[in-house]
């Protein structure tokens, strides 16, 4: 029997063993493409109180859902819809979440009271085996404490939370590496609720039409990742359009798309892709910024990517940490020196 907060390789004796523990009203973490999940029965109102706890997650921000395919979807809402369903056709399993309406039998904890639950179909064999196994719907956000940074490896999750997981699933390094795209489909307008892994283009084309992408309001949580401040390092983060509008020096760490054409005088640099692929970059962005975070900097200074595609995902996340004491001047960037 493995003791609480122990990581063990997501093979198929694992995967039942952390089945059980979920059955029984445990917390189990788990691998997904994006990031690893802190995962409970969404059915359990006591086991979704324990991951708001381990969290320390304020209880008006939602949980996402994670099914293992249609049918469990049934249990969880009211007729999605033609454009959820063709969304779902293209994308799931896959980085989507989207937002539709409840049945009754979901908990109020998982919704924070609302009338829409957010549902995804994750695309990773660990987790919709896990799903499966467990014989309910998982409501699993990310596995690290509230508006810290997202773990996209076991290790990560280990480091932030330890013991008070009761299993932590070992699937390797999260592919996608950001979280899922959320969309709300459950009235007549399409509105984008966080950027992700699928982005607003591959939506619009997908269905013939515009998403709204209006900036949600901070006083009405509707899904996840929604606060303004989230996805933060504890060193002081810092947005500058180009590298070379950094301050360099012992104790300040870049964070770049691409290697710098010389080399600057940081303490610490991690580049996302040598490539300037913003796929890349996006599956690379949490494991940079914890090692950055782990190297005992003053300030880490990010550059800026393309605000399109995945890039505007990126964005987000970098926006949001940077939303930390001293982290943004009043614009909301250091774009200039």
């Amino acid at each position: 029997m493995n003791t609480p907060g122990s990581i063990v390789p997501a093979d198929a004796k694992a995967v039942k063993q952390a089945a059980r523990l979920l059955r029984e009203g445990g917390v189990v973490a788990f691998p997904t493409e994006t990031v690893y999940g802190l995962g409970a029965d969404a059915f359990n109102p006591r086991a979704a109180a324990r991951v708001f706890e381990i969290k320390n997650r304020p209880h008006f921000d939602p949980l996402i859902v994670h099914v293992s395919g249609r049918k469990q979807l049934r249990l969880l809402c009211e007729e999605p819809g033609p454009e959820a369903e063709k969304l779902m056709d293209l994308f799931w399993p896959g980085p989507l979440t989207l937002v539709l309406p409840k049945k009754e039998s979901v908990p109020d904890i998982v919704t924070s009271g609302l009338p829409t639950v957010a549902v995804r179909m994750p695309a990773h064999d660990t987790a919709l085996e896990l799903i499966r196994k467990a014989k309910t719907p998982l409501a699993a956000p990310s596995a690290n404490p509230f508006s810290y940074l997202s773990p996209t490896t076991a290790p990560h999750v280990a480091a932030q939370l330890g013991a008070r997981v009761d299993l932590i699933l070992d699937g390797g390094p999260c592919s996608v590496g950001v979280e899922s795209t959320i969309l709300d489909v459950s009235g007549g307008e399409l509105v984008l609720l966080r950027s992700g892994g699928i982005s607003v283009e591959e939506i619009e084309k997908a269905l013939g039409r515009k998403v709204s992408l209006r900036a949600p309001d901070p006083d009405k949580v509707t899904a996840p990742g929604q606060l303004e401040r989230h996805y933060s390092p504890r060193t002081p983060l810092r947005l500058v359009k180009r590298h070379e509008h950094a301050e360099p020096g012992p104790s300040a760490g870049l964070l770049c798309l691409r290697p710098p054409g010389k080399a600057p005088p940081f303490a610490h640099t991690e580049i996302l892709s040598v490539s300037g692929d913003l796929r890349e970059a996006a599956a690379n962005l949490f494991q940079c910024l914890h090692r950055l975070d782990a190297a005992g900097l003053s300030v880490i200074y990010a550059e800026e990517v393309p605000d399109e595609g995945l890039g505007r995902a990126i964005m987000d996340r970098l926006r949001r940490a940077a939303k930390t004491a001293g982290g943004m001047n009043g614009t909301g960037s250091l774009r200039d020196k």
